[in-house]
């Protein structure tokens, strides 16, 4: 349980600088991109993955060149998800792209669809329309984006799982996927931040590099958690997926309404209540 909380205190925290970075004067690109760059240092110290496992498994680089796009990519739609609609709804639409991941569990890999894990789609589903309900007159601002930015990030990140199977199943090391995944997100970032650079929309900041690598220590410590609570807890994966999710959903909610004051109407309640409810369903189906 310990690497539990901390798995998920790690991933709250990494919303949380997010949601600081205007107030700090960080520039998010600049702090993604450094984050990749302790991400991949971090993924050479702790797993020291040998090379010749990515040589040897030519079926999962189609996915792994996906996950080095989309990561950069789906940081950035976080990033404008906390800022434009709070950190408790980005937290829990990150949460529930299980959905997706399910979704095609069912279609793609022929998994027998339960009565329990059915109720929990329709809950997670139902929870997302409530967490994405705008008032017209609503505490937390934002107009579309407040919508469209928690959709994507609940999108991106269950298109990022689907492929995180696809390399799972071809056999390569979780080291070497790893590292892999973060050299080729790092890549993609500095493309992006190198054309806005040029552009004259950027400049190298301090910052930015510190916020980076606090970033990326956060990223990777969540990660590196997250599976020595998998090693602690080999035969209760349920109690591992369902610990960290509620863990995630509990201290976003916590740190959302207490820390920065973010306030939810009864729909946007009754969609983080349902939430929890289609966590519980989908962990024990």
């Amino acid at each position: 349980m310990p690497f539990l909380l901390a798995a998920a205190l790690c991933s709250v925290l990494v919303s949380v600088l997010l949601k600081l970075a205007r107030r700090l004067e960080v520039d998010v690109g600049q702090a993604i991109a450094w984050n990749y760059v302790v991400a991949a240092a971090a993924s050479m110290l702790v797993f020291a993955p040998a090379p010749s496992a990515l040589h040897a498994a030519t079926a999962a680089w189609p996915a792994l060149v996906g996950l080095g796009l989309l990561l950069p990519t789906i940081f950035l739609a976080l990033a404008g998800s906390v800022r434009h609609a709070g950190i408790v709804r980005s937290d829990v639409a990150q949460r529930l792209s299980l959905l997706i991941s399910l979704l095609a569990a069912f279609v793609l890999f022929g998994e027998p669809l339960s009565a329990a894990k059915g109720w929990g789609m329709a809950a997670g589903l139902a929870a997302l329309t409530g967490l994405m309900w705008r008032p017209s007159k609503g505490a937390i601002s934002g107009g579309a984006a407040g919508w469209i930015y928690p959709l994507l990030v609940f999108l991106g990140f269950g298109v990022i799982d689907v492929l995180f199977k696809r390399v799972a199943s071809a056999g390569v090391p979780l080291g070497a996927a790893l590292l892999a995944m973060f050299v080729l997100a790092l890549l993609v970032s500095l493309v992006l931040q190198g054309w806005r650079l040029a552009r004259g929309t950027a400049r190298l900041g301090a910052r930015s590099l510190a916020a980076g690598l606090l970033l990326g220590l956060l990223n990777f410590g969540n990660i590196l958690c997250y599976l020595r609570a998998h090693q602690a807890l080999p035969g209760r994966p349920a109690l591992v997926f369902s610990g960290m999710s509620l863990g995630v959903v509990a201290l976003g909610a916590l740190a959302g309404m207490v820390v920065f004051r973010e306030r939810l109407s009864r729909i946007n309640l009754a969609g983080l209540a349902l939430a929890v409810l289609a966590i519980v369903l989908l962990a024990r189906g």
